[in-house]
């Protein structure tokens, strides 16, 4: 098996460099580089997914993954052998669907939707809190017509690579199966519905017990270059080695690795709102420590990376809600913060402080979206992709679509386009199919926490000592390590010794926020 195990190494060396050399360029153009490079940028990225595709479905590649097949199938299942055959015919015979022009063509339009994207939400204020509070917010210019024809061509390019997959239940079930391998839609609503049986009664209960809670704290002037360093001391604190990795801004913070030594951030920050800065530098803190977390010998190969978009979304929620939301974590960092902005904090205490960051109200973004509201701005995005999708819901409908759903779901309604159908990244990206798997990663994430809470017993009073080695070590060995070598029902059921269940997100949600609204 050597010899020609060797070959496939590799050959995916190469095709990984081709499509990290992509990702250095997709940074680049979402951080540095300036507007007027888009058209060139889009090609340069479009011609290398090309050529990585064309090299990874050749002739060449799938005979010599059939040759491999028998021999690796006699070996321990989760060896590195025997993993990376498994996982490169899957990915074999998923791409070998879709034709090269394809790529390219989604590829090219992706970057271009991108900052066509980034244009037509240009100049919005990202505070929709300030709204809510009562504060003034400055007129924002989100535009959706510019950014609408863009659209209607990804979301044109994404039903024909969804057909390259017929048949198949729903549409939609190619492109959740690209973020949740092997989940379909139809395994999918029933989850949804049983979290939306929890959420809808505990929102009213909190809401029925009126504000009682006074977030004004976190609407004082925080000075952005102390932002950027309290979540650096956070991050690095956390774990994130800034050896092997950088923060950033962008205008929609995301988290990009060009391999398992070089794992870069970004964020967002503004001087009137505390909150999204550093919410967001745990956030992708805890994708970048799982992407620094894959095993070494994994480098240069398709099994360094999450085992889904769920697992992912796991690690950075956990680092940003399980620790970084929790009482223990602000006994330990409060003092801390306190240096930073005296004057701002000069008449907060701890558990007050500790009650506006989990204070729980409808609201606009996503990403500023309270733990117990946060998957309904999820299900919303959900349903609106499948009707997209599936023909019932023109492109031109959607901003209407979106606002209704909004007021039905959260009782609030949009002012503009940016702080509605605008808001994020991942359709001026093709992403569709993704949303989901934020959800899935706050189901996985108090999974794996009360296991890892069972075998540590202490660990929450590690956290009020500002004590995180133990957490990550945990993880390192039971999950990060692993990258794709296990399918992620696969980790769960090797981690907890159950199958997925939403059992522990409830209890952890009831549990939390029943004691901070004594509902």
């Amino acid at each position: 098996m050597d010899p020609k195990f060797d070959e496939l190494k590799s050959r995916l060396h190469e095709i990984t460099d081709l499509r990290l050399a992509s990702a250095v360029l997709n940074w680049d153009q979402e951080t540095m580089m300036p507007e007027g490079g888009v058209r060139a940028r889009a090609n340069q990225i479009s011609t290398l997914r090309r050529l990585a595709h064309q090299k990874f479905t050749s002739e060449e590649m799938g005979a010599l993954l059939e040759d491999l097949k028998p021999a690796a199938a006699q070996m321990p299942y989760d060896s590195f052998e025997a993993s990376l055959v498994r996982v490169t015919w899957d990915d074999f015979e998923k791409s070998v669907r879709v034709p090269a022009e394809l790529v390219a063509e989604m590829s090219r339009a992706a970057s271009e939707g991108q900052q066509i994207w980034q244009n037509a939400r240009a100049q919005h204020n990202p505070v929709p809190h300030a709204a809510r509070a009562g504060r003034r917010m400055p007129a924002a210019q989100g535009n959706f017509e510019m950014f609408r024809p863009a659209l209607e061509k990804l979301l044109a390019l994404t039903i024909r690579y969804a057909e390259c997959f017929a048949p198949y239940e729903s549409v939609y079930d190619p492109l959740l199966d690209r973020a949740e391998p092997g989940l379909k839609t139809s395994q999918l609503r029933p989850i949804f519905a049983r979290m939306t049986e929890e959420i809808v009664p505990l929102v009213k209960a909190i809401t029925n017990k009126g504000s009682v809670i006074d977030d004004s704290v976190l609407y004082q002037e925080y000075p952005e270059d102390k932002q950027w360093q309290f979540g650096l001391e956070v991050a690095k604190a956390f774990g994130y080695d800034l050896h092997r990795g950088r923060q950033d801004r962008s205008a929609h913070p995301f988290t990009t690795g060009f391999s398992i030594n070089d794992v870069r951030i970004t964020t967002r920050l503004d001087p009137r709102f505390f909150s999204m800065a550093l919410f967001g530098t745990m956030h992708e803190t805890g994708h970048a420590l799982y992407m620094q977390g894959h095993d070494q010998s994994l480098e240069r190969t398709p099994l360094a990376s999450g085992a889904s978009s769920g697992l992912h979304e796991s690690q950075s929620r956990m680092w940003e809600n399980l620790v970084g939301r929790s009482r223990e974590f602000w006994q330990c960092w409060f003092p801390r913060l306190r240096e930073h902005f005296p004057n701002q904090l000069a008449h907060s205490a701890v558990e007050k402080f500790y009650r506006a960051i989990n204070k729980v109200e409808p609201s606009l973004i996503r990403v500023e979206a309270d733990e117990v509201t946060y998957n309904l701005h999820i299900m919303l995005r959900f349903e609106l992709e499948v009707e997209l999708l599936e023909g019932r819901l023109d492109v031109k409908h959607l901003p209407a679509a979106w606002n209704a759903k909004m007021h039905e779901y959260l009782g609030v309604t949009p002012p503009d386009d940016a702080a509605g159908v605008l808001q994020d990244i991942h359709w001026s990206g093709g992403g569709f199919g993704g949303f989901p798997s934020y959800t899935l990663g706050n189901i996985y994430g108090p999974h794996l926490f009360e296991r890892a809470l069972h075998d540590m017993p202490d660990l929450r009073q590690q956290f009020a000592l500002g004590e995180y080695l133990n957490l990550l070590t945990w993880y390192r060995e039971h999950l990060h390590k692993w990258g794709r070598m296990l399918k992620p029902t696969e980790l769960i059921q090797r981690i907890t010794g159950q199958p997925l269940s939403v059992e522990p997100w409830i209890r952890y949600i009831k549990g939390k926020f029943g004691e901070i609204y004594e509902v």
